[in-house]
């Protein structure tokens, strides 16, 4: 599914090679808009700040239902080198859209303007990458000389006919503001709707029928680590405009329910059967017993038989293909594997609901007003009275609709019955043929998301450790590096993620053998097991020997050990629940002189537990950590650094061994 984009202000905040790119010729002056910013206030700002938007106005003129041109000026101040990207501008169009006007200027510190125009631009694909074909282009235009010090601007003109009857002003970004303006002209008759996302309402101005908002001195939004996702914090305005008696081409979003019926007018003349498509329902199902076995076997298909290719064309960004297609060519993308499924589905007699969705958790929230936030196509398929199993675990109860099972079947190593965390927790928009609800998706127990680790191991008098370990993951655990090593034959980049994990834990070692357990059966655990050698684990100190009895696995995080203080919620994968149980057989003629004392920690967010004991000649540590909430808000930050404080102290613990002489 194409990330629902406006065409609209798309500058790249990253660095690209501006190195290669040709400079133009000091040129005439940039036009007076911009020589009147050149001693602008700047808005605040602190030391890490790249670049500070100066000024922004976006003019968006309804022409019609199939006709809008938007008229866009920029003008951006560099501050810091990593800011240099500010001087790229790109800007998305389809074989609808039409761009015009297309200028850059730069206004160094010292020296000439520089200026480039619409013959200096470049176009390529906007392909992310895996796009077989799409007719979405992509125009970029270099500005010369983005340098710190230096002022960029740059100013573009677009037609284009809209799907929707809708625009977004994005008020907030990275970088700090110190004004923006958004101007909509409607044609007489026309009504408007306005909602704001993480920004309080604006009034606008009116003059002539021609509404305008001003937005001054906006804070930019400092990216921290696993913080919420960027679209549910950035200050926006969403608009939606509405002819006078309602669109003939129903693309006006005043509320869910109708965003739920354009999707829905898109999908229905997709599901008709292929009789080819019925012949593969059967003989999928011929020897399957139950109805849940049916549809187990059905979703196996759709994840490992159907490729995911993508190919937008048009209206095909949003709308899928024909299921017969799909299945004759034996590949699409979300949507169109969700529709796949759903007309198979129905050859059992089971219903199931397109469900579009944002996979980055946070974009879309209860509160969020309806438009086009989503990046990809779900199922929500409705459990039948008599399928009822322990494995089909994100289910919720729909009030009208039953249970729902919700299956994402563009993952190929989540197993049918289970959601990945991203899903988890989540809005989706439940696409039913009356309309739209945004419904939040379940919320898996830690348990299905596990790392399950053993080791028994041998320490010798010279403080070289070995051993065999095992370990068994479940849920994103177990996908997640399913994923990794889906495409990998060689036996010894198979053992990378086993290195990984040693180097990350042991100063030095050597593995002895290695395995892999359930790579391809997704309905099952997936492990590693491994014997590894690791020479000096314990050190010496005199007789005594200084022994870390959590040997691998690293789950202490420095995320909030910074100088500058947390501004937003912490925000988890999803929730987990690992355990560590290491046997360690001591050396002859050692004992053990001192154990550390046990870790008990318990949050409403997370918990973490361990203990070491020796047993005869055996020491025994055992810890297990779980994360309970999938975030955390600002006010219990200061708990959470206490919690990764506390672990990393049990983490590097040691038990003293004595050599010789009687245990205490």
């Amino acid at each position: 599914m194409r990330t629902m984009v406006r065409w609209g202000v798309l500058v790249w905040a990253g660095l690209l090679a501006i190195a290669n790119v040709p400079r133009a010729e000091a040129s005439s002056d940039a036009p007076q808009w911009m020589h009147a910013l050149v001693g602008a206030t700047l808005p605040s700002y602190d030391e890490k700040t790249e670049a500070v938007v100066l000024y922004s106005d976006t003019t968006v003129t309804v022409l019609s239902e199939d006709k809008i041109r938007t008229h866009v000026r920029a003008v951006y101040k560099i501050l810091r080198p990593e800011g240099r990207g500010r001087g790229t501008v790109w800007i998305d169009f389809g074989r609808t859209t039409k761009i015009s006007g297309l200028h850059g200027w730069c206004i160094p510190s010292q020296g000439k303007d520089y200026e480039v125009k619409d013959k200096d631009a470049i176009e390529t694909s906007a392909s992310e990458g895996f796009e077989v074909f799409t007719d979405v282009r992509r125009k970029v235009l270099h500005i010369p000389a983005p340098d710190p010090g230096n002022i960029v601007g740059y100013e573009y003109e677009i037609e284009e006919q809209p799907f929707w009857l809708q625009d977004e002003w994005e008020i907030q970004g990275l970088d700090p503001v110190r004004e923006s303006h958004y101007a909509l002209q409607l044609p007489a008759g026309w009504v408007f709707k306005t909602s704001w996302i993480s920004y309080p309402e604006i009034k606008p101005d009116e003059n002539g029928g021609r509404l305008q908002w001003t937005a001054r001195d906006v804070a930019g939004i400092r990216p921290e680590w696993d913080m919420p996702s960027w679209h549910g914090l950035a200050g926006q305005m969403i608009v939606s405009f509405f002819p006078s008696g309602g669109s003939s081409r129903k693309n006006e979003f005043a509320n869910w329910e109708d965003m739920g019926r354009w999707y829905a007018s898109l999908i229905s003349a997709r599901m008709n059967p292929s009789e080819p498509i019925k012949q593969e329902v059967a003989t999928l199902t011929a020897s399957k017993a139950g109805r849940l076995q049916k549809m187990q076997a059905v979703a196996a298909f759709l994840q490992h038989d159907i490729r995911y290719v993508e190919i937008s064309l048009g209206i095909g960004g949003w709308q899928p293909h024909a299921a017969p297609d799909v299945f004759a060519h034996r590949y699409g993308d979300c949507k169109d594997k969700a529709t796949l499924m759903r007309t198979m589905l129905r050859e059992l007699g089971v219903d199931s609901y397109q469900v579009a969705i944002n996979t980055k958790r946070g974009s879309v929230t209860h509160d969020t007003p309806a438009h086009n936030a989503f990046n990809h196509v779900i199922l929500a398929i409705k459990l039948p009275d008599d399928v009822n199993d322990s494995s089909l675990i994100a289910v919720v109860a729909h009030p009208k609709l039953g249970r729902l099972l919700f299956f994402d079947p563009t993952n190929e190593v989540t197993p049918f019955g289970e959601i990945g965390g991203y899903l988890q927790a989540n809005y989706g928009l439940l696409i039913a043929p009356e309309g739209g609800e945004l419904v939040e998706l379940p919320q898996q127990a830690s348990s299905t998301n596990s790392i399950q680790r053993v080791g028994k191991l041998k320490l010798e008098p010279n403080g070289t450790l070995s051993g065999e370990v095992e370990e068994l993951r479940v849920g994103d655990q177990a996908w997640s590096e399913r994923w990794r090593l889906r495409t990998i034959t060689n036996d010894k980049d198979r053992i990378k993620p086993i290195e990984d994990l040693l180097g990350g834990s042991l100063a030095n070692f050597q593995i002895v053998k290695a395995s892999l357990l359930n790579l391809t059966l997704t309905s099952k655990p997936f492990g590693f097991d491994y014997s590894f050698q690791s020479a000096n684990y314990a050190k010496q100190a005199g007789n005594l020997l200084l022994v870390r009895p959590r040997v691998l696995g690293v789950k202490a995080r420095g995320l909030l050990e910074t100088k500058e203080p947390r501004k937003f919620p912490v925000e988890f994968e999803g929730p987990s629940r690992d355990t560590d149980k290491f046997d360690i057989a001591l050396p002859p003629g050692f004992v053990v002189d001192e154990l550390p004392p046990p870790t008990d920690v318990d949050y409403s967010f997370a918990s973490y537990h361990s203990k070491t004991a020796a047993e005869g000649n055996v020491l025994h540590y055992e810890r297990n950590i779980e994360i309970k909430e999938l975030s955390v808000p600002l006010d219990k930050v200061e708990q959470l650094k206490k919690f990764y404080r506390m672990v990393a102290g049990d983490e590097r613990n040691t038990v003293v061994l004595k050599a010789g002489g009687a245990a205490h």
